[in-house]
């Protein structure tokens, strides 16, 4: 369940990952350059400070690289636990720090293969997430 702590509030930069998300779509960038792929959007590549970049669409899977369990939240999130907060590796190489939902806590697992689902937040944006696949 979508709790808005606070807006997703989309810049000149993030407008096109945003828009996105609404339509169920994962958008990562892509340097012209240098070929780097790059997360988290910008208007520029880190590895080579080029500012031809452009954006495509992610397939959306990737395994569970990291993740810790959350098992009391606080303010907005107080009775939103247990839930688990991790980095995922996209199969496109970055990592990108998300929930696992869709599951037992207890059943998240370093390696897991995930895919990633969207929360509409009713503010014309999504909230991505992932779940097992």
């Amino acid at each position: 369940m979508y709790l808005p702590s606070r807006a997703i509030t989309p810049t000149l930069e993030t407008a096109d990952f945003w828009a996105g998300t609404a339509e169920g779509t994962f958008l990562l960038q892509r340097c012209d350059d240098c070929e780097t792929v790059i997360w988290y959007p910008r208007g520029h590549c880190p590895a080579c400070m080029s500012m031809n970049v452009s954006s495509f669409d992610c397939a959306g899977n990737g395994v569970v690289y990291s993740f810790s369990i959350t098992r009391k939240g606080a303010g907005a999130w107080r009775d939103s636990g247990p839930y688990v907060l991790a980095y995922v590796e996209l199969d496109e190489g970055p990592r990108v720090l998300t929930n696992i939902v869709g599951c037992p806590v207890d059943t998240v697992h370093i390696g897991q293969p995930v895919k990633v689902v969207f929360e509409d937040t009713l503010e014309g944006t999504a909230v991505y997430r992932f779940t097992p696949r």
